[in-house]
């Protein structure tokens, strides 16, 4: 049986068409000349993703294209911001298609309907293990209500892996990417059909450390109420109890450090508070639902490398056996300006347990992970791992 022929790729070059041109002549190289079956890639704001996508597809000779805009590019060897990282692959065993939905703020449900119209596999007798990269533009919203709906559409017989597009920490417009177009306002999606089990693995590190509060309003992102009063009283209150500083004119350095968790039979579904808006509301990176509950919660560096490794190690075990030809690695823009340059350490956690296969990734606005086994949906400061089989 052929093996997963893989190439990893991050360029600083500023150019976009010639950055394109770069990493798609690296991975035809890789390669040996032939062309790759299909490309991921993940590109900062600073660059016009259609010129790069197109410089890309030329050189590496696909058009099944598929990632997003981000808020910092990663290989197992490097990272940094302003930069575009790409993985390219080959295998005869495994299948590939490109699918794209957009109108994600109108209806989640029609933008996830017109997405699996580009998958190949549903309701298939091909190949049995059925997975798909899914980045969406996360501003958009309505994050967990497309991953639901993928899911039930595709009856749980895929596993998603993924997340929200970003824009170097802008949080003023993310694209996605389909063939050598990007979009906002949509949903893009790389189907990947194999012979041999993708491994999908996801840990966040995060403890309560608040007691459980009420959501008794909220609008969206927007979360207005807690236990009956403005939510900024109760993160104020919590912040008076444990001795720590809420600047309400720049709340997000506190903010990074006391995410919200939603609590779940599979555990907490992590939520970034942002900004603070009218009458005590809270803007969160991902909605909050009315009627939970939610605790303020806990973590430091250390915890966020054994989340990392927790992830990668569980991907790992979900090959069944097969050896790693190479991973994609997510994390929240909230995770890397939170350490800052201890994020590295995350990285290299990763790095080890792979070897000697690499890994890429980026910086998203929020995770997606939906597997056997894993706490599925869409997160925030959460560590999302996926690993191809050799």
């Amino acid at each position: 049986m052929p093996k997963t022929q893989t190439h990893i790729a991050l360029t600083e070059t500023a150019h976009s068409a010639t950055a394109g041109a770069e990493l798609g002549q690296a991975i035809r190289a890789a390669f040996n000349g032939a062309p790759a079956d299909a490309v991921i890639v993940f590109a900062s704001a600073q660059h016009d993703y259609d010129a790069l996508l197109q410089g890309l597809a030329n050189e590496a000779g696909t058009h099944l294209i598929a990632g997003s805009s981000s808020a910092g590019e990663f290989t197992h060897s490097g990272r940094g911001e302003g930069q575009v990282s790409a993985l390219g692959i080959r295998n005869s065993d495994m299948k590939f298609a490109v699918g794209l939905g957009q109108g994600v703020s109108e209806n989640a449900q029609t933008a996830a309907h017109q997405l699996l119209e580009g998958f190949r596999g549903i309701g298939s007798s091909g190949p049995n293990h059925h997975s798909a990269l899914v980045m969406t533009d996360a501003l958009a919203g309505h994050a967990d209500a497309l991953v639901e709906e993928l899911t039930l559409r595709t009856q749980g017989d895929y596993r998603f892996f993924g997340g929200g597009a970003g824009d170097d920490g802008q949080f003023h417009a993310t694209h996605v990417f389909a063939g050598t177009r990007s979009y906002n306002n949509a949903v893009s999606a790389l189907e990947i059909l194999s012979t041999k089990p993708i491994g999908i693995g996801v840990s966040h590190g995060w403890e309560p450390a608040s007691d459980g509060m009420r959501v008794t309003e909220a609008q969206g992102t927007r979360l207005i109420g807690l236990n009956g009063g403005p939510a900024l009283e109760a993160i104020r209150e919590y912040a008076r109890n444990t001795g720590q500083e809420l600047d309400t004119s720049d709340p997000l350095p506190f903010f990074l450090h006391n995410v919200l968790g939603i609590r779940s039979a599979e555990g907490y579904r992590l939520r970034v508070p942002l900004s603070i808006g009218e009458n005590g509301s809270i803007h969160c990176a991902a909605a909050v639902p009315e009627g939970s509950v939610v605790h303020i919660m806990k973590t430091d560096a250390q915890s966020a490398v054994r989340a990392a490794q927790q992830a990668t190690e569980a991907a790992l075990r979900a090959l069944a056996g097969n050896k790693p030809a190479a991973a994609l690695v997510f994390d929240c823009v909230a995770t890397r300006l939170r350490l800052g340059r201890a994020f590295e350490n995350e990285l290299q956690a990763c790095a080890k347990l792979l070897e000697p296969a690499g890994f890429v990734g980026c910086n998203t606005y929020g995770q997606i992970a939906r597997a056997e086994g894993q706490f599925g949906g869409f997160h925030n400061c959460t560590a999302v791992v996926c690993v191809l089989p050799e």
